[in-house]
């Protein structure tokens, strides 16, 4: 009875960590706004060489995720900032509209047992993880800020947060 007991606590504490869900949101990295004035280009600029370096740095830094889920805005500069993990874990990138935050958010709440990436920018990162904190935690982040990503754990009621620098 004692071994059968002990069991079933261990089942129900592992049911309830397959519950928790990581969600962690980051800017794109360094863009480039060098490019000439074509309305496309500016709209929409690549990657700059350190942008590149930085995506793959990701790489490093968040290697002790594994990530069921990625998303990212439908631009050149999200996209290409979460390909090489796309790549790495033979993901597919799901673009998401950053147009409705509390909708998203809302569709991340329900994700459950999931590590998400979500890649969006120096605005909606920030007002996302708000979004999913219930409260207006972080300003947006200045235009020259690349290096800063939010790690936000899920886990019943309970929601922590972080902010990490790389």
């Amino acid at each position: 009875m004692k071994l059968f007991v002990t069991i079933l606590f261990s089942l129900f504490f592992v049911a309830l960590k397959a519950q928790t869900t990581t969600i962690i949101l980051l800017r794109h990295a360094e863009k480039d706004t060098s490019l000439p004035n074509a309305t496309t280009m500016k709209a929409d600029p690549p990657l700059t060489k350190a942008g590149e370096a930085r995506a793959l740095l990701l790489l490093a830094v968040l290697n002790n995720f594994k990530p069921d889920i990625i998303y990212s805005t439908n631009y050149m500069r999200t996209k290409a900032t979460v390909t090489p993990l796309a790549q790495k874990f033979t993901k597919h990138i799901v673009m998401y509209n950053p147009a409705d935050l509390s909708k998203f958010a809302e569709e991340l709440r329900l994700q459950k047992g999931k590590t998400i990436i979500v890649a969006g920018h120096s605005n909606t990162t920030p007002a996302l993880v708000n979004a999913l904190l219930k409260e207006k935690k972080y300003e947006s982040l200045p235009d020259s800020v690349y290096n800063k990503f939010w790690i936000v754990t899920l886990d019943g009621d309970k929601i922590t947060d972080k902010v990490i620098e790389y």
